[in-house]
């Protein structure tokens, strides 16, 4: 009896549920501190979805242990819609490749949409005798293990990238990691490390300044603020691409009118011009996808991602 009589509670707040939600306060938890573009994305978002749903959507900051903290929080949290991650490409597919996480990024989260994503650019110091990917390996290739190569750290998108590069281009370089991107681009514009991908907000600055040059991005196409620079593809190495990406997911079992309603809120948003506007500031493109194809970008920068740790044998610092 008393079964039967929660299986009618669990039923009738379900039925309720699809046709209220949101009725209170949402909270979107990002793994970083505040202040980063993370938080700055989430921020946006969460002021557009209060517009739209009329309930408010409050960013809640939960750094700590590479991101991994917020992931599992969201992971474990109820799936009632209430509780939604700032999924972010390195926690949810590099950092599952370097460590035993206590989440499953597949099997613990329901994907909604990637809300927006950006690549690389492969900056070099002025004094880098190059104009061009092609000039820039040839120099490389003829100096194996005598030329450096900043990151943001071990394990870290830029470090991975600069070495599926290497890979693809059969180059050999010494590893410099910072912490963080700031100090990486800041020594590739005091020359005193040649060259770095750092992602592309990072990068924009110091190349109007004319303190840095881009040969290259990383994108599937041609990067929004360096029209001009060709793609890593376009120079030679067809197929590659890499980019990190920012998007919402709920955990496991979340109804899936939550998923339907907020991922259609964010289709309405990407046809925004001032949300466009915030977001290219940010330096970031807007791609407010459907959840099949959120799936299928994860499941491909699973795998990637996956090889590059194994290329380079990074772990969590």
């Amino acid at each position: 009896m008393r079964s039967l009589l929660f299986g009618f509670i669990v039923f009738f707040s379900t039925l309720s549920f699809g046709q209220s939600w949101p009725n209170r306060s949402v909270k979107i938890i990002v793994p970083f501190s505040a202040g980063g573009n993370t938080d700055s994305i989430a921020r946006i978002t969460a002021d557009e979805l209060t517009k739209t749903f009329g309930q408010p959507f409050v960013v809640e900051n939960k750094p700590g242990a590479n991101g991994a903290i917020a992931t599992n929080f969201v992971a474990k949290s109820a799936p009632d819609g209430y509780t939604l991650l700032l999924a972010v490409l390195p926690q949810m597919a590099v950092l599952p490749a370097m460590t035993k996480t206590t989440y499953d990024p597949v099997k613990d989260f329901q994907l909604i949409s990637i809300i927006a994503s950006n690549e690389f650019a492969l900056a070099i110091a002025n004094n880098f005798p190059a104009t061009n990917l092609k000039e820039f390996v040839s120099y490389i290739g003829a100096r194996p293990d005598a030329i450096a190569y900043a990151s943001a750290g071990s394990g870290t998108l830029s470090h991975l990238t600069t070495e599926l590069f290497n890979h693809r281009a059969k180059l050999k370089m010494l590893h410099v990691p910072y912490k963080g991107g700031a100090p990486a681009i800041a020594d590739v514009m005091g020359e005193q490390v040649p060259m770095y991908f750092a992602n592309v907000a990072e990068a924009n600055q110091p190349f109007k300044g004319g303190k840095v040059r881009v040969l290259a991005t990383t994108g599937l196409k041609r990067s929004v603020l360096f029209p001009q620079i060709p793609t890593i593809a376009e120079s030679g190495y067809p197929g590659f691409h890499t980019s990190t990406w920012n998007g919402l997911a709920v955990p496991t079992g979340t109804p899936s009118d939550v998923i339907d309603k907020t991922y259609k809120a964010l289709k309405v948003l990407s046809q925004n011009p001032e949300f466009i506007s915030r977001m290219q500031a940010l330096g970031v493109e807007v791609v407010c996808n459907t959840p099949e194809d959120f799936n299928q970008v994860l499941k491909q920068d699973l795998s990637k991602w996956a090889e590059a740790v194994k290329i380079t044998g990074a772990t969590v610092n």
